[in-house]
């Protein structure tokens, strides 16, 4: 893909494409029914989205993925998120 498609990305979502990508990669690699690394995966995505995730929203993520065992589903997280 071409730089111009990757700014025009960046400039409707303020997120440095580098960030989507290194999160892209973390969930890529991520071991789900490693509690922290969940964590550290729907603080990251709360990060990108420019929105707190209050303890219990992110205790509510953390059951559902180590429940189900299987990946994250970002559209998911999103909309947790802005549920509060």
């Amino acid at each position: 893909m071409n730089d111009s498609f990757f700014r025009k990305i960046e400039s409707k979502t303020g997120v440095p494409m580098e960030e989507v990508f290194a999160l892209a990669n973390a969930i890529q690699f991520a071991d789900f029914s490693d509690e922290r690394q969940v964590r550290k995966i729907i603080r990251k995505v709360g990060k990108l989205a420019k929105k707190e995730v209050p303890q219990h929203t992110e205790d509510e993520l953390v059951r559902s993925i180590i429940k189900d065992g299987k990946a994250v589903n970002i559209q998911d997280i999103q909309n947790m998120i802005g549920r509060q």
